[in-house]
């Protein structure tokens, strides 16, 4: 699609008229008419303005000249996965996964191939084929590239280690030690609960990236313990394969 295609969808898929698009990105309703019949394109900062009202990248206002991966892990990104910056705005650079509210969440490029491991083998990878690729491909993309300028110092490494003890204080029945936090997205882990009194209700944000892992119990069986948390909360639950059935265990505000 053109660019003048995409901004006159995107208007009409979020029902704005010309009018109330121009005051929402502060132009004129001329404006945004020359940018449909494809007569002007909206300056910088206008995009900027547009990707944050619409939650799209620029790449795909522009009409997506550019094949955009994450420079991180590697994964194609489309606009539903593309990580965001503290003031909440998209950074098409990374996927929600591997960059989150302005913070990369990977340190070490071993763990990210092991995180990776079971989603290149379902798509029809040996793990050595996997394992080769990835070592391969990694050190090629700008977040390898420049770890030394953009790493934390170990900040982020160290908050996780910080959830990890607090999360094993709590010494739920049946639960291994966690020993590992992975980078979740909230829509993908968005469990609905049943509560006592009839009902069921989420307790995470689509739109937001958790800390989070899935452990076997102790007790055996069909059913797996679900560990996410934030700076603000730590929740654990257990579940059946595909997140069935889930139960909420424990809420912990932190």
């Amino acid at each position: 699609m053109t660019t003048k295609d995409v901004l006159c969808e995107l208007r009409k898929k979020h029902g704005f008229s010309q009018e109330e698009l121009a005051e929402k990105v502060f132009v004129t309703r001329q404006a945004v008419s020359h940018w449909e019949s494809g007569k002007t394109v909206p300056g910088t900062e206008t995009l900027k303005l547009l990707s944050d009202l619409y939650q799209v990248s620029i790449n795909t206002l522009l009409g997506s000249p550019r094949t955009l991966i994450c420079q991180c892990c590697g994964m194609p990104l489309e606009d539903e996965i593309i990580g965001k910056n503290q003031d909440g705005s998209l950074n098409e650079d990374y996927c929600q996964w591997c960059f989150a509210d302005g913070t990369y969440t990977y340190s070490d490029m071993d763990n990210l191939i092991e995180v990776c491991l079971p989603h290149m083998l379902s798509q029809g990878f040996t793990e050595e084929q996997a394992r080769s690729h990835m070592k391969e491909m990694l050190p090629k993309l700008d977040y390898w590239k420049r770890y030394e300028e953009l790493s934390d110092n170990g900040q982020f490494e160290a908050f996780k280690k910080q959830l990890m003890e607090e999360i094993n204080q709590l010494q739920i029945e049946g639960m291994p030690r966690v020993e590992s936090l992975n980078a979740l997205a909230g829509s993908y882990v968005n469990l609905e609960y049943p509560l006592p009194g009839g009902g069921t209700a989420r307790f995470l944000d689509d739109r937001t990236t958790y800390l989070g892992n899935q452990l076997e119990s102790e007790f055996g069986g069909d059913r797996c313990f679900g560990v996410l948390a934030c700076m603000d909360f730590i929740l654990v639950c257990t579940y059946e394969g595909g997140g069935a059935n889930p139960e909420l265990v424990l809420y912990k505000k932190r």
